[in-house]
């Protein structure tokens, strides 16, 4: 087999597609397969820096390390980071190449992508075995199916089968399989091969005759009813989603090592990016990591993170309107430890020139820090390995504004005043050596009689997890079935189901 292909689309926006397309990946990779993951575009504030300094989607990322392939800038050729509820900075091709307002992008520019992002699939489809496409949001958004660049604009183009996922547990799935399959027009209902459910709870027994009326209705089956999987921790798509959703895992936490718990408090500042440089530190046992909102919820924590974020000055905004900077404040002259990463080590600066992001301006930081940021037009994009606490640390960079740092003790590109951290780089604490000495340091001057677990490797967690997904389509998805229509495509005959597109 080569350059077989699949596109994975969805009901809605969160229905499981990201995850689907990574369970796919692992377990045709652990058939022998040679097997690429595909978003032709993304909307995401998560993202992640390639060996190339190519930024993409983390969950292509995520993706590529379930088929076990370096990540390149071929597999999300085009990301879009909101900064705003009307704009976003387009990237292409790991660059960015411009800031942009949703009109203009639907009104004209997405349709100058079409081409590169063809282009892009064609080489991985050239290279690989198999490519496993994921869609965004619905492939039924009729007002933006004559730009569509990711769903079935590229389905259609590249003759791609389509498998539509449903999540069973927000209610109504049968509806949306079937609305999302009407509201095609016949020649992309053609590609439509059928439906997966996904988080299903419960006697499978229960659906069955409910899956039979849906074939009978759309004269399509159904591949698979995938069960409801607690704890995955895999990376999710969208940070403007995310906000206030409390413990990062639903997993139960493993007991602490020590007497205590360490309890993470993590700022939802507005346009939060990369909130996963935190997962590494819910995998700790004993940690309980929660996204916050109010002031006591600072107070009380051992830790609090200011996150990245895709607006810095309008993070301090709301730091401060929400008594969170004061609290911060009070935190750093009791002794009690802060952490700042990229935008949130940005907002513990003194003071920032921001005529690129925000374009405000000077603007005055909290002062934690003895730092001073300038945005520049070019973001800085890189794979750092440095050495912090004694230990190796492995991150990367996505961030306009450059830090000069006038005093404290040298923390990787950032420093350290007491117990006040901050840096640019996301991913440090998935160094475990980091991390458990980090968190010493963190209970020391919290009084905490926490230990870190002298064995936690969050790259192994990360790859149970992925084995886990890989497990959930081999033992809940016709499988054989799946691998024809990626070797073959869509069936011939697929009935159309009325009304169409308008």
């Amino acid at each position: 087999m080569r350059g077989g292909g699949l596109l994975v689309a969805g009901t809605t926006s969160d229905a499981g597609k990201s995850v689907v397309t990574a369970g796919i990946c692992r377990w045709l990779v652990r058939q022998g397969i040679k097997v690429a993951p595909f978003k032709g575009q993304n909307m995401s504030l998560n993202s992640f820096v390639t060996r190339e300094g190519a930024e993409i989607g983390r969950a292509q990322a995520m993706q590529a390390q379930a088929a076990r392939v370096e990540p390149t800038a071929l597999m999300n050729p085009v990301l879009l980071k909101p900064g705003s509820d009307r704009s976003s900075q387009v990237v292409l091709m790991g660059r960015p190449v411009g800031e942009m307002s949703a009109r203009g992008y639907h009104g004209g520019r997405q349709q100058t992508l079409f081409e590169p992002v063809m282009a892009c699939l064609e080489e991985l489809r050239g290279t690989y075995d198999a490519v496993i496409c994921e869609g965004a949001g619905s492939p039924a958004e009729i007002n933006l199916r004559r730009t569509d660049i990711v769903n079935m604009g590229i389905a259609r183009a590249a003759k791609l089968p389509v498998v539509v996922v449903g999540d069973i547990d927000r209610g109504g799935v049968f509806a949306q399989f079937f609305g999302t399959t009407a509201l095609l027009a016949p020649e992309d209902q053609a590609l439509v091969a059928g439906y997966l459910v996904n988080k299903f709870r419960g006697d499978v027994s229960l659906l069955e005759p409910g899956l039979d009326m849906l074939h009978g209705l759309t004269g399509r089956r159904t591949f698979g009813v995938l069960p409801y999987a607690h704890g995955l921790g895999i990376d999710e798509e969208d940070g403007l989603r995310v906000s206030l959703r409390g413990t990062v895992r639903e997993s139960v936490v493993a007991p602490p090592v020590g007497a205590d718990v360490l309890r993470v408090a993590v700022c939802a500042v507005p346009l939060m990016s990369n909130f996963t440089d935190v997962d590494a530190l819910a995998a700790e046992p004993g940690v309980v990591v929660r996204f916050v909102d109010r002031p006591e919820e600072v107070v009380d924590a051992d830790l609090v993170v200011v996150p990245g974020t895709r607006g810095t000055v309008k993070a301090l905004a709301w730091l401060r309107e929400r008594g969170l900077a004061d609290a911060l404040v009070r935190r750093a002259a009791e002794g009690r430890p802060v952490l700042g990463i990229c935008g949130g080590f940005q907002a513990l600066a003194e003071r920032i020139e921001d005529e690129v992001e925000s374009k405000a301006g000077v603007v005055d930081g909290l002062g934690l820090l003895p730092v001073r940021v300038r945005f520049g037009v070019e973001k800085t994009l890189a794979r750092p390995v440095g050495e912090a606490l004694g230990e190796r640390v492995e991150g990367y960079e996505i961030h306009h504004g450059v830090a000069t740092v006038d005093g404290g003790e040298p923390f990787l590109d950032g420093c350290r005043v007491g117990s006040v951290w901050g840096t640019h780089w996301h991913g440090s604490l998935e160094s475990d050596g980091f991390r458990r000495a980090f968190l010493r340091e963190v209970a020391a001057a919290a009084g905490r009689r926490f230990v870190p677990a002298p064995d936690t490797s969050f790259g192994a967690l990360r790859e149970e997890q992925l084995d886990r997904l890989g497990d959930l389509i081999e033992e809940h998805a016709d499988t054989d079935a799946l691998l024809r229509l990626i070797e073959n495509g869509a069936p011939e005959g697929l009935p159309f189901v009325p009304p169409g597109a308008p």
